[in-house]
């Protein structure tokens, strides 16, 4: 039987035979103490497979020579620099130490391997490793975090800041080669590809012919759904064989690199006023020193066209509507499952359509492409309320899923909570930056006296543990109390309206959330609850027909006191 990790290890480019030599045959077995983590990224794609198969031979290597065997090697390609990007298994290599304990080490090739954000977040991920008695090894400087902690954090900082000044020197060479006119990289508009070595677009010959029908027809007035469900009956796919959708069209009708020019678009920023890493849709010709727009090769459409669609697009658009327009607030939820049920077809999300959720893909991309299922509203509203109520109710108060669940539910109830958590563990690490740099100037650099590190020291250290102290008391555990009494969790189902209703549903379901099976027939009714299939992050009772029996009485009993008249 092949280790859990085996998938990432050939795609790695190993061999069975290579394998079995290095110790990642067969599964690890032993003590914590005797386990250890491996952890692999590479930033692009284009970097050596080859490097990446020596790192893994020489940590192999050092965990053989301290009698350690690797228990799963976590592979990743994504960038650390960027503050908003996940890391998924990086997360998952250090749970595996600090939280579920199956090993005691982890190890990483270098430093800038670990983190290239700075010594603020090293520095934490430190503490909680010794917390745990487990330890970090950098393979490639040598550095074990239980004796090398101060040359860790500052390698650290070292890594951050050549992020920084590569940060730098890209975005002044992409801004060089846009006011040249050249194509910058990333993916290119439906109908146009780049032309290798110079930096320029031109058309695509197999997306062409396609590209400037629906300019064409976008030009005679004709609905971006109208296009859609056209093209998807003449069994032509978009660039990754996809069929068309309503939505793509008008991102791409207003895409200004669809007239081949070169467009400067605004950078999408979090509260905190960080760039996500996206940029808002559209955006405008970038100009030259005249005022005229910078082309970067052939287009699709010419600009007047691009003028003459944005205009025709706008005059059938909703006023302050969602398409170009930041600064409309999110419209208020008015159902239950629109997103949360899908389609038993197509596995599509169904959305609310009049009195009924209808499948997406039948609504947006024509019955070409799934003939649909349909249910209405209110019956599937009643049988998911009541699902909801017995599966609850059927968890046990010592089920993880019940922790999950109230945890979930209180971020979305305190926002502002959650928002605090995040400052706090921002601050914590600046702080702990903080200590680093003074622990440098002291004792490598020289620069200041003792009295004023012990001094400076003290303060920063009472910074630190007071944050530790605040991160403790908002991350401690969710009261269940709500979700344990049948008469409490009525009265917070319907105290919290329709979006927090879809927030309770949420928590307690997989991303999978709820499938609508196709009926049999017209005319042919059955309970709605024998047409839906639940996702539960946890398996029901297995007495799933008592369960939901309870949810329908607990429902059917509050109605009944609403009716009820008051007694004195």
């Amino acid at each position: 039987m092949h280790r859990d990790d085996y998938p990432a290890l050939r795609s790695l480019g190993f061999e069975d035979d290579e394998l079995k030599e290095l110790g990642l045959w067969l599964s690890a077995v032993g003590s914590p103490a005797e386990l250890a983590e491996m952890y692999v990224r590479r930033s692009k794609k284009k970097d050596s497979l080859s490097a990446l198969r020596e790192q893994v031979r020489r940590m192999c290597a050092h965990a053989a020579k301290e009698g350690k065997r690797i228990r799963h090697v976590w592979f990743e390609q994504k960038s650390a620099s960027k503050s908003y990007v996940r890391r998924e298994e990086f997360e998952k290599a250090t749970a595996a130490v600090t939280e579920v304990g199956l090993s005691k080490a982890l190890y990483v090739y270098k430093t800038s391997r670990l983190s290239r954000r700075g010594m603020g977040q090293v520095g934490l991920l430190l503490d909680t490793f010794e917390e745990q008695g487990a330890y970090i090894f950098v393979v490639s400087e040598g550095l074990d975090s239980r004796s090398s902690r101060t040359v860790l954090a500052f390698l650290s900082e070292q890594a951050r800041d050549q992020v920084k000044d590569l940060g730098d020197f890209v975005k002044l060479g992409m801004d060089s080669h846009k006011a040249d006119g050249k194509w910058t990289g990333g993916v290119t508009p439906y109908g146009l590809r780049a032309v290798k070595g110079e930096g320029r677009l031109e058309h695509d010959p197999k997306e062409y012919p396609t590209a400037r029908r629906i300019a064409e027809y976008l030009l005679d007035r004709k609905t971006p759904a109208w296009i859609a469900e056209t093209l998807n009956k003449e069994g032509l796919k978009t660039r990754h064989g996809r069929n068309w959708q309503a939505t793509g069209i008008i991102a791409l009708a207003h895409a200004v690199t669809w007239s081949g020019l070169v467009a400067q678009r605004e950078r999408m920023l979090d509260k905190n006023g960080q760039w996500t890493g996206k940029y808002h849709r559209g955006g405008t010709p970038l100009l030259d020193k005249n005022g005229e727009p910078i082309s970067c090769g052939k287009g699709v459409i010419t600009f007047a066209e691009h003028v003459k669609i944005k205009a025709i697009l706008a005059s059938r658009a909703q006023k302050n509507g969602p398409v170009g327009n930041r600064a409309r607030g999110k419209r208020e939820i008015s159902n239950l499952l629109s997103g949360i049920m899908h389609c038993g077809r197509c596995g599509v999300k169904e959305v609310s359509s009049g009195p009924a959720y209808r499948c997406y893909a039948r609504t947006n991309e024509g019955p070409h492409v799934c003939e649909g299922v349909s249910i209405g509203r209110d019956r599937a509203d009643d049988a998911v309320t009541q699902a909801w109520f017995g599966h609850i109710l059927s968890l046990s108060p010592e089920s993880a899923t019940l922790h999950e669940i109230a945890r979930e539910w209180l971020a979305y109830k305190d926002p502002e909570k959650e928002s605090r958590k995040a400052q706090v563990i921002a601050a914590l690490e600046s702080a702990v930056s903080r200590e680093m740099k003074l622990n440098k100037e002291f004792f490598v650099l020289g620069r200041m006296t003792e009295d004023m590190f012990d001094s400076m020291r003290v303060q920063v250290g009472e910074q630190i543990e007071s944050l530790k102290a605040e991160l403790a008391e908002l991350t401690r555990e969710a009261d269940l109390s709500p979700l344990m009494d049948p008469e409490a969790l009525v009265a917070l189902w319907n105290g919290v309206g329709i979006a927090g209703q879809r927030a309770l549903l949420r928590a307690a379901l997989t991303k999978k959330g709820i499938t609508l099976k196709a009926s049999q027939g017209r005319g042919y009714r059955v309970p709605a609850i024998d047409r839906l299939e639940f996702n539960w992050r946890e398996a029901s009772d297995p007495a799933w027909e008592t369960a939901f029996e309870a949810g329908v009485r607990l429902v059917e009993r509050t109605r009944q006191r609403r009716k009820a008249p008051e007694t004195v």
